[in-house]
């Protein structure tokens, strides 16, 4: 669990809460679920209606990596990708069968088998950069639901604020009923512009963090790869390696 992205979200609840306490007002007045379906439900139709159901769907699954503990493996990749420059430049690069089944990531488990194929350095690099290409190209169109959702949901507060506004003027004659609809109409847009800024928003940003850490982590073993089958000394490709890990 990232607890990083729980207490940011528990701070800025709190310190919502609290100035709403401080300021004299109840608690209570900010909990109206018909504003909050209002928002929510118009924003989330608003991001499915411009994007397809597969960068949908992508996108609301990746919220798990958001508070996940981020694990970064660079180092034992590194390590992994030493002990296979050692291991081809003793034994030679087509002797690397044994260490290609122990992998059980994908992307890893193409790149070695471009090596033991005996594919050209630059074909090597032409291949995996084009696979790498491809890869960020759909991570990032599912992220931008998210970057979406935190432009829609301000303007579908308003329209929520809109619409308690119409419910209120429909009241005049009933003063019992003026309180609850003046009440949706401000809390809309409270919830619009809360959403975006305190959440929607800040999940675009960190699932672009990590699409971007996960890019480096690719690009580390591209160069390992290629520097492996050019035949460089190992001591080169340790160096080149070091430069992703400081």
């Amino acid at each position: 669990m990232d607890w990083s992205s729980l207490g940011g979200i528990a701070i800025a609840l709190i310190g919502i809460l609290l100035g709403q306490a401080i300021e004299g007002g109840r608690i209570g007045s900010l909990v109206q679920p018909a504003a909050f379906m209002i928002v929510l439900c118009g924003t989330f139709g608003a991001v499915l209606l411009q994007t397809n159901t597969k960068n949908f769907i992508a996108g609301i699954l990746m919220v798990r990596q958001v508070f996940s503990t981020p694990i970064d493996d660079r180092q034992a990749l590194a390590n992994r990708a030493n002990m296979w420059s050692h291991f081809a430049r003793k034994e030679g690069i087509f002797m690397l069968e044994p260490y290609l089944k122990k992998e059980t990531e994908p992307f890893i488990k193409k790149g070695l088998r471009l090596m033991i194929d005996g594919t050209p350095p630059d074909k090597i690099r032409e291949i995996i950069a084009i696979d790498m290409h491809f890869y960020e190209i759909q991570q990032r169109s599912a992220v931008k639901i998210w970057n979406a959702a935190g432009g829609y949901a301000p303007t579908i507060g308003i329209l929520g604020a809109v619409l308690g506004l119409i419910h209120v003027m429909e009241n005049l004659s009933d003063p019992s009923r003026l309180g609850s609809g003046i009440a949706v109409a401000f809390v809309a847009t409270i919830y619009g512009v809360g959403l975006a800024n305190l959440i929607f928003l800040p999940i675009s940003n960190k699932l672009r963090a990590i699409i971007q850490h996960e890019m480096m982590r690719r690009e580390m073993l591209l160069n390992a790869w290629v520097s492996i089958a050019n035949g460089d000394h190992p001591r080169i490709v340790e160096e080149r390696l070091l430069a992703y890990l400081r």
